[in-house]
């Protein structure tokens, strides 16, 4: 991870700034679905888990040649006039490292209902009684609503956590998502 690049994106009157990177995130994920990508990862800038917010910048992370081949590509036509993108830097010299990974939350009761009557051979009754409606978990989380190439899922919230940073950078792959439950990324 020793290069990056940022993505801005311009003021819309017209789009909310949450759909306009949820476009370019969802043109991400096809990208990286298309190139097979594992060795580019992601990072918002502008994070606040407080508000919830992941910003107006979607900074991306890789080798030189990753990120070439990736700004090469077609992904972003007919996104350029609501973005500005940065030319691919070296990344500072002593910098801190987090990790960003996506969150699941056990949020569908009725789901996890199914689930414990074929495991444990339950009754519906039994079922409900053991996992009720307020069971759902709720993330108070940063996240974009979009739909996986990969898998053909409809649109799904994909919560992001950008956990705390430290010291030293932990290697390991990304998903399609750029996105790592073990690889961290250069934090500044």
């Amino acid at each position: 991870m020793e290069h990056y690049l940022d993505i801005r994106l311009r003021p819309d009157p017209e789009l909310a700034p949450h759909h306009l990177l949820g476009a370019l995130y969802a043109r991400l994920h096809r990208a990286l679905v298309h190139f097979g990508s594992q060795n580019i990862g992601v990072s918002f800038p502008d994070y606040d888990e407080r508000k919830p917010t992941l910003g107006q910048r979607l900074r991306l992370h890789g080798t030189k040649a990753a990120l070439h081949d990736l700004m090469a590509s077609p992904w972003l036509n007919g996104m350029q006039d609501h973005l500005t993108a940065t030319d691919i830097s070296s990344v500072p010299a002593g910098v801190r490292h987090c990790r960003v990974s996506r969150v699941q939350a056990k949020s569908s009761p009725s789901r996890l209902r199914r689930r414990a009557m074929r495991r444990h051979n339950l009754e519906a009754d039994a079922a409900e009684q053991r996992i009720p409606d307020a069971a759902a978990e709720r993330l108070q989380l940063p996240f974009l609503v979009l739909g996986s190439r990969s898998t053909g899922q409809p649109a799904f919230p994909l919560f992001i956590r950008q956990g705390p940073p430290g010291a030293e950078p932990v290697s390991g792959v990304f998903n399609s998502y750029g996105l790592s439950h073990e690889a961290t990324i250069p934090w500044f």
